[in-house]
């Protein structure tokens, strides 16, 4: 990439990471950002490039028509009029991924999925160390792909790959690719549930022999976008080459762990932890380091974390629950449930919600869905709204009974109340242990 400048569409902290590679490596680069603030203008400065700030409608058809490639930042909608420029000049549009992979030639694992991206990531990566393998996690964390190739001392990178991501991807192929699952997300970036099928579709569509694609059996979408080059390595709860039978985790004939002996044991996490399994040891980590890091794995914050128990009810911060998809995991796994959910959402659909009502004893419904959140469960269990967090948690465990959970699930994006989901759990878990005293 020479001559024409690039094109950076958004300057968060992935086109940040962009610009400073591509200017070091002496790319001519024009940045944009639609909420432009003295902050950005001085980062902009601190990398020697001027910063756009609110381009017009109008005015992307000519900085597009003089780039040699758009870089969006991740989380640009797909109707934003820069992506439209681009497709009616025949601009290609690249993603920090493929800028990565064309920069640095180590093996990339890559984990994508609607939930529990973020959790087989970072087992993935322990279970490499574990085994000795020095490896980075990337992507959509807080170290772009493109900033953690510049550490010299990993031997491997584990990539959380976002829809956002992969969508953009032209060339992107990670030596190890798994797909965790789909459930519908992402609709106020996604032009429809079929775009954000394709994005995600995207982390195979380059598979070739060298490729190792990680299935979930349990995912019938997935499995019908298993690619048909490349090795194939499988999982499921009950069948596949990593899966569970008699009270225990296996990886074909060699057991991992018994489900007793595992701190996180439920369905969903115990296809987290097959998963893993799988990507870890088709990226070089050995049997013993994975059965360590399983056995020592407690989760991750805001995870179906447990708060406290207090009179016989569990309150359980899930507040990375941003999908009904996700909420409905959550609830199955809690038993019997008041649930408090809502916040804002991302375009989707909340009826699917009601498909967990004969688990929920109630709901309390929060945040600019709150509406929504009710409606998906009319005439099914009683629902009710809360103005604050303070006033949900009250209201939550009024109505729990001795054996209840009290489930923060959202099933929605925090940015109505909170500035992120850790954000909301942690106000939740503060209100519970000082509603409780502050002891279990």
């Amino acid at each position: 990439m020479s001559g024409a400048p690039i094109l950076l569409v958004g300057f968060a902290v992935a086109n940040q990471a962009v610009c400073a590679q591509l200017t070091e490596r002496g790319h001519p680069v024009v940045a944009t950002d639609d909420a432009a603030d003295d902050q950005l203008r001085s980062q902009a400065a601190g990398l020697g490039i001027d910063l756009r700030e609110r381009p017009a409608v109008d005015d992307w058809l000519a900085l597009v028509a003089d780039a040699r490639a758009v870089v969006p930042t991740p989380g640009l909608p797909e109707s934003h009029p820069a992506l439209s420029a681009a497709m009616a000049a025949g601009t290609p549009v690249v993603s920090e991924f493929d800028l990565a992979q064309r920069w640095d030639s180590r093996p990339t694992l890559a984990v994508t999925g609607t939930n529990g991206k973020t959790t087989v990531t970072v087992l993935v990566a322990a279970m490499l160390e574990a085994s000795g393998i020095e490896a980075s996690v990337a992507g959509n964390t807080e170290t772009p792909l493109v900033e953690a190739i510049r550490d010299p001392q990993s031997a491997a990178f584990v990539v959380e790959a976002s829809s956002f991501r992969l969508g953009h991807s032209q060339c992107f192929r990670p030596s190890v690719g798994a797909w965790l699952n789909f459930a519908p997300d992402h609709l106020d970036v996604h032009a429809s549930l079929d775009s954000y099928r394709r994005a995600k579709a995207a982390l195979w569509r380059r598979a070739d022999e060298h490729t190792t694609a990680v299935v979930n059996r349990d995912d019938p979408i997935v499995v019908s976008h298993t690619p048909g080059k490349g090795r194939l390595v499988t999982y499921g709860l009950s069948e596949g080459d990593f899966r569970v039978s008699g009270g225990a985790l296996w990886a074909g004939s060699e057991k991992l762990a018994d489900i007793a002996e595992l701190r996180r044991s439920q369905p969903h996490e115990l296809s987290n932890q097959l998963a893993a399994a799988a990507v870890a040891m088709a990226g070089g980590a050995h049997l013993q380091g994975v059965k360590t890091v399983m056995r020592e794995w407690s989760g991750l914050p805001h995870r179906m974390m447990l708060v406290a128990e207090h009179g016989g009810v569990r309150y359980y911060d899930d507040s990375k629950a941003t999908t009904p998809h996700a909420v409905c995991a959550a609830v199955r796994s809690a038993g019997p449930a008041v649930l408090i959910a809502g916040g804002r959402n991302k375009g989707l659909d909340l009826g699917p919600l009601a498909e967990v009502a004969d688990g929920v004893r109630a709901v309390v419904a929060i945040g600019e869905a709150a509406s929504e959140v009710e409606r998906a469960f009319a005439g099914r269990c009683p629902a009710a709204p809360a103005e604050s967090m303070d006033e949900a948690v009250r209201l939550a465990a009024e109505r729990a009974r001795f054996g209840d959970a009290v489930l923060l699930s959202p099933g929605c994006a925090s940015f109505d109340w909170y500035g992120s989901y850790a954000e909301r759990g942690d106000h939740f878990a503060q209100v519970v242990l000082q509603m409780i005293g502050g002891s279990p």
